[in-house]
């Protein structure tokens, strides 16, 4: 019996084929119109020998066999000659099949192209420790430094409370999943605690694969951590994840940072160090105790309750626990080599924490303006003075840094770290403020003794007169005229205008001797104010890296401010008139120059500050011990340097700048050096000499050590001095 047979002997047979639109349909109406119309009496059993028969469904079968086949020689007129009958029934099946072929295709491409792109091999070698490259805006590499690693640790020696806080926070189902924790992942999820990525994910990503967000990376960290899952027990894997973990501080590893914040062994450590420790993991600078203790003792709490949920501990346990007490020491860590590398290479540090990985950056230093620095710094006559020296464009890059005359013998870096006060440079606000509270350069101000009040400051040389503009007041740095006007403007004035230029740090309220940069404040700070006057546009953040090119969001949300042209044009003028005809005579320039002198009580520290071209300069020159100088006054010689310095800056401005392209891998350029220091160029006793005269280079040669040296009369070969 054919399909039309089936649905007319069932239930809805009649229903079915009557709504069909395809032959079926059509000739199921024909027979329906032919066939013997019956009711339901019809259908009644009659008894035996009864007039009435019962239908005869046996003919009704054989019609509808044959209008069945009728049907399938149609449908197989309509198909290819070369598909099957059957192929109606057949297709689905057919594209089922070959998407399941296809899905399994792509996958096996998928994990042979991850299994290429992903260093298995190298998830099972030993890891080394993280190196930063800096090079200079050429690409001369100028410094070049490794991490703070200790020996690593071993689980089986950990206390059971040091491992717990780790895995409580990080992973707690680091011994029973294999790589990978969806369980983990939906937890952190919803609860917010612990990570969605594996102690293994986190091994795998932080030493063998870049820091990038995107899927392939995520996907060749899970590939890592199945690889390391099979071929490393369990114990070997955090092993390797807390001796390598980065902690902050340039600290990477458990033991090297238990030593650097606690001075502790990893295995004393008590419970409250180690959950400090397990909370820095996460973002080692935004919880580092050094710098954020709040940060890290909120974080410490979160660590804990994570081990009550955990079961690591009860909840009285985690009550009774102590806040720890920081315990850092000074070590010897070697020193970069020059100052402006010691002051980015932690700024370096703080933005690629997530990748162990080497590091080469580029930095905005000129190769060319830091050894012009070097070269007016030793030739400045200082005696037993220290010198500081900044060199920035007006959007904050900064090209030069000098801390000190001597990096050898003091690596302290005067530019960034030491807060000096800024003398008469800080005047720069008062009249600032001023100009902004409607007051002109022309307008006068009484420039005679204050005799009145607890606080009586007197002007250089006891030099007075009746009145004075404020132009002029500027130009000769009149204190008893600063005093007056910073009074008559109020404090608040004053200090809102140094804070809207970026000045952070501390400026007292109510007190007259600010006017005269009585509050203390690092040269790197006071030049970037100095900048923001120079571009109109502040606060200026100095960076030592290139700033990224500004999206719309930023530009839309960033708050930066600037003064009208016309008072930028009054302001500009009077420091103008400073450097031209006032204080600072000693740095005038052949071209358009603007700057300010500064010298506090006793001679203590002496400053010039200005800008020209394109280049903001702050020179500081004073003891470290705070003692007077004698007869040093910003008028002198920071003026000369400053001044010795942007002549030869603006001869290198106007220089085309080499093309060579320097090796990152290769030799570093010293910057930072005196005459006769010894410069150690390799673990083979390779060491370079600079004297008055010329360079030695000391090496081996066939096991023969021995001296190359350069000077005026050519190169010289002569066995080394013992």
């Amino acid at each position: 019996m054919g399909v039309l047979g089936r649905f007319w002997k069932g239930s809805r047979g009649r229903d079915r084929h009557a709504g069909d639109d395809g032959p079926a349909g059509e000739y199921f109406a024909t027979y329906e119109s032919q066939r013997p119309v019956f009711d339901d009496d019809d259908l009644t059993p009659e008894p035996a020998g009864s007039a009435r028969a019962t239908p005869n469904y046996a003919s009704w079968d054989d019609r509808l066999d044959q209008l069945d086949g009728y049907v399938e020689q149609e449908e197989r007129k309509r198909l290819p000659w070369w598909k099957p009958a059957s192929y109606r029934g057949r297709k689905k099946r057919w594209w089922a099949v070959r998407i399941v072929a296809l899905g399994l295709f792509l996958f096996i491409l998928l994990v042979g192209w991850l299994a290429v792109t992903a260093p298995l091999s190298k998830s099972l070698e030993p890891i080394a420790p993280p190196q930063v490259t800096l090079l200079a805006s050429d690409g001369t590499p100028i410094a070049r430094s490794g991490a703070m690693v200790a020996a690593p640790v071993e689980v089986q020696q950990l206390p059971d409370h040091v491992v717990e806080a780790f895995l409580a926070i990080e992973d707690r189902r680091f011994y029973s999943h294999w790589g990978v924790d969806p369980r983990g992942i939906a937890r952190a999820a919803f609860t917010g605690r612990g990570g969605g990525s594996t102690i293994t994910q986190q091994l795998a990503k932080f030493t063998f694969l870049t820091p990038e967000q995107t899927l392939s990376r995520k996907a060749r960290e899970a590939l890592i951590a199945f690889w390391m899952e099979s071929w490393l027990t369990k114990d070997e894997i955090l092993g390797r994840y807390l001796s390598n973990a980065y902690f902050g501080d340039n600290q990477y590893g458990l033991r090297a940072a238990s030593l650097h914040y606690f001075y502790r062994k990893p295995e004393n450590l008590l419970p409250e160090q180690a959950a400090m420790l397990a909370g820095l993991l996460q973002a080692p600078s935004r919880y580092n105790p050094t710098r954020h203790f709040e940060r890290a003792r909120s974080r410490m709490y979160l660590v804990t309750q994570a081990m009550v949920d955990a079961g690591y501990m009860t909840q009285d346990e985690r009550d009774a626990l102590p806040v720890p007490r920081l315990d850092v020491r000074t070590r010897d860590d070697l020193p970069t080599g020059t100052y402006f590398a010691d002051w980015a290479l932690p700024l370096a540090r703080a933005g690629m924490e997530t990748s162990y990985s080497a590091q080469v950056v580029t930095t905005t230093l000129d190769a060319r303006l830091q050894k012009l620095a070097g070269r007016v710094v030793s030739r400045a006559g200082l005696g037993d003075a220290q010198v500081a020296l900044v060199a920035m464009r007006p959007t904050g890059e900064v090209v030069a840094m000098v801390g000190g005359k001597d990096y050898a013998a003091s690596p302290f870096n005067r530019a960034t770290q030491a807060k000096r006060q800024p003398g008469s440079t800080f005047k720069l606000f008062v009249y600032l403020a001023a100009l902004e509270a409607g007051w002109e350069p022309d307008d006068t101000i009484a420039n005679t003794p204050i005799e009145k009040g607890s606080y009586r400051p007197k002007n250089a040389g006891e030099k007075y007169s009746d009145e004075i503009t404020l132009e002029d007041a500027l130009a000769t740095s009149s204190n008893v005229a600063a005093v007056r006007l910073f009074n008559e403007l109020g404090s608040e004035r004053v200090i809102r205008t140094a804070r809207s230029l970026g000045v952070t740090s501390p400026l007292p309220e109510g007190d007259p001797s600010l006017a005269l940069g009585t509050s203390s404040m690092t040269l790197l700070e006071l030049t970037s104010a100095y900048a923001g006057i120079a571009a109109n546009e502040f606060p200026v953040r100095p960076h030592a890296f290139p700033k990224k090119e500004e999206g719309w969001w930023e530009w839309l949300t960033t708050k930066e401010e600037s003064i009208s042209s016309g008072e930028h044009e009054e302001l500009q003028s009077m420091l103008r008139a400073a450097i031209n005809r006032g204080t600072g005579r000693a740095a005038t320039l052949p071209i358009a120059n603007y700057g300010k002198t500064g010298t506090t009580q006793n001679n203590r520290d002496a400053l010039f500050v200005g800008y020209a071209g394109d280049l903001v300069v702050g020179v500081w020159v004073g003891n470290d011990d705070n003692s007077p100088m004698e007869k040093v006054s910003g008028s002198g010689l920071p003026a000369r340097i400053w001044k010795d310095f942007m002549r030869g800056a603006l001869s290198l401005e106007a220089a085309p700048k080499p093309k060579a392209s320097p090796d990152p891998e290769g030799p570093l350029e010293q910057f930072d050096i005196e005459e006769g220091e010894t410069i150690p160029l390799d673990d083979q006793g390779t060491e370079m000499r600079f004297d008055p005269d010329g360079v030695t280079l000391t090496t081996e040669v066939d096991g023969v050590s021995v001296d190359l040296r350069l000077d005026e009369n050519g190169l010289a070969v002569e066995p080394a001095e013992p």
